[in-house]
């Protein structure tokens, strides 16, 4: 079986990587996945209700994009973490590990059928 390969406006083909999980222990709950994302692939939840067990050097909150304001409609409190709601529905554009500042995304190659 090959890869499913897709095509770029111009021609160019290119592999698409489909989110395959997150890892909600690194996961700060910033949100950048969530909104840059438009394929309504990600959920907002309580750290609780995952029943992690929190560790302070998980939950370093460094901004590398110095952006740590909450006019965005997503706290910078740490009991909220992004989970994967519908991988189905992911197109393979990786653009929500291109933005998460602590690496929390792996990808897969999908199978042509």
């Amino acid at each position: 079986m090959t890869a499913i390969v897709g095509l770029t406006l111009d021609g160019t083909e290119w592999t698409p990587q489909f989110v395959e999980a997150l890892d909600a222990q690194k996961c700060i709950g910033c949100g950048r996945c969530f909104r840059v994302c438009a394929r309504n692939v990600f959920e907002l939840v309580d750290r609780e209700s995952l029943d992690l067990n929190d560790e302070e050097e998980d939950l370093d909150d460094d901004d590398p994009f110095g952006d740590d304001d909450d006019d965005d409609g997503f706290s910078d409190d740490t009991s909220m973490v992004m989970t994967v709601k519908n991988n189905g529905d992911c197109i393979g554009c990786e653009a929500c590990s291109k933005i998460c500042p602590k690496g929390c995304f792996t990808h897969m190659t999908k199978q042509a059928a």
